[in-house]
């Protein structure tokens, strides 16, 4: 059996993803290939930092082609050589709608990352054509059957799960003075609530250190942000996949004031080296992982005096800290690994490939177009500022 992938290869969540599954699918006889299209993959295509990604996968169509012409191609590749397809909702706009144009024989899973509004519209519009749908955390499965009408008996939860290859355990000694923090991840506020770090680290001891790893369009602003903070917060940049593991290991706490988020890697990595994660409840999402007060703490999102009164806590009692350590790390092992989430995939497809849901008759390509799910909604033009307290106020509510 050969699927295709929808993506191409690039430093982030959803090609480690590709990584790991189809690594673990091979076992059972399925060789899961990466699929893109469009200026991005292309520029992929050239980079030599993915010269050994190019043998798993390949990209379609013609530098310079429109939107239909990329479908188009799409939809000639996936029915000539492939027999389904993985479709990660909104990663790109017309690979998201090709699913809406392909032969019913061709077998198609959509996988959603993320708790959005954008997200959940973009896998409304394709909801009728796709056999099945992946959530990667309970939150997004019960949203779906919930509020979208996506069927209960086809939508399911599979986290996505981290290589327990790379994890380093046996992390280095510490002065007892000292909590190191890391922040970890793309640097950006709108999802991940960077700017909320320094107000938390102003009301911790002066003991405690900060690292930022990551870039992002918000980095000059945070730095800034930072400034009177002195050498207490460093910025390492942006961290090379291998290296990570050694990264998490030097750290005691996470911290992770996100917004929303689909299902953080980060966290559960984190948790695997021993690194307590103090994070945003994004309700059926971080509460996956965390147990508020056994391996991490909870806090509520936007609020900063919660999120250092926590830190606070692991600084002032060393023999928590390490129990939370060990039950966090025992956690992500038993309930988040690579092995976990394969089987669970197979699981899925096995299923699908003795019994499928009917799918919606496929549109003709003569017809091609996006439907409004797949277009920007009227939030996109809303200010930063207005959205983000939306958003706060929707998370809280949850």
């Amino acid at each position: 059996m050969k699927l295709a992938y929808f993506g191409f290869p690039h430093i982030g969540g959803t090609y480690s993803v590709f990584r790991h599954l189809r690594t673990g699918l091979a076992s059972a006889g399925i060789d899961l290939r990466w699929l893109g299209c469009g200026p991005k993959a292309e520029a992929a295509a050239e980079n030599p930092m993915f010269s050994a990604e190019m043998g798993l996968g390949s990209t379609v169509g013609r530098p310079g082609d429109g939107d239909y012409a990329r479908t188009r191609a799409m939809v000639t590749a996936i029915e000539a050589g492939f027999d389904g397809v993985f479709v990660n909702v909104l990663a790109d706009r017309v690979q998201t709608n090709a699913v809406r144009y392909l032969d019913p024989r061709i077998l198609r899973i959509m996988v959603v990352h993320n708790i959005t509004p954008g997200t959940y519209a973009a896998a409304r519009a394709i909801r009728d054509h796709v056999h099945a749908t992946v959530g990667v955390s309970s939150r997004i499965q019960a949203d779906l059957v919930l509020r979208y009408g996506f069927n209960r008996d086809w939508t399911v939860t599979i986290p996505n799960g981290i290589d327990l290859a790379g994890v380093v355990s046996r992390r280095p000694m510490r002065s007892q003075r000292s909590l190191r923090l890391l922040y970890l991840g793309r640097v950006e506020d709108q999802a991940k609530g960077v700017f909320w770090l320094p107000r938390i680290f102003r009301d911790l001891p002066p003991s405690a250190t900060l690292t930022v790893a990551g870039d992002g369009p918000d980095l000059a602003r945070l730095k800034s942000r930072c400034a009177g903070l002195g050498g207490r917060v460093q910025f390492r940049g942006a961290v090379a996949p291998n290296l990570v593991g050694t990264l998490l290991a030097e750290h005691d706490v996470l911290l992770m004031p996100s917004r929303f988020e689909g299902f953080p890697v980060t966290l559960v990595e984190a948790m695997a080296a021993g690194c307590v994660p103090v994070a945003s409840h994004l309700q059926g999402v971080t509460d996956m992982a965390i147990e508020d007060g056994v391996n991490g703490f909870l806090f509520p999102i936007g609020d900063t005096r919660a999120a250092a009164r926590a830190i606070v806590r692991l600084a002032e009692d060393r023999p928590a800290l390490a129990e939370m350590s060990a039950r966090a790390s025992q956690k992500a092992r038993e309930r988040f690994s690579v092995g976990v989430m394969s089987e669970r995939y197979r699981d899925l497809i096995d299923g699908l490939r003795y019994s499928q849901p009917a799918v919606a008759a496929p549109l003709g390509l003569a017809g091609w177009r996006l439907p409004p799910g797949l277009k920007p909604g009227l939030r996109t033009y809303l200010p930063t500022s207005l959205k983000n307290a939306l958003r706060t106020l929707r998370e809280r509510q949850a």
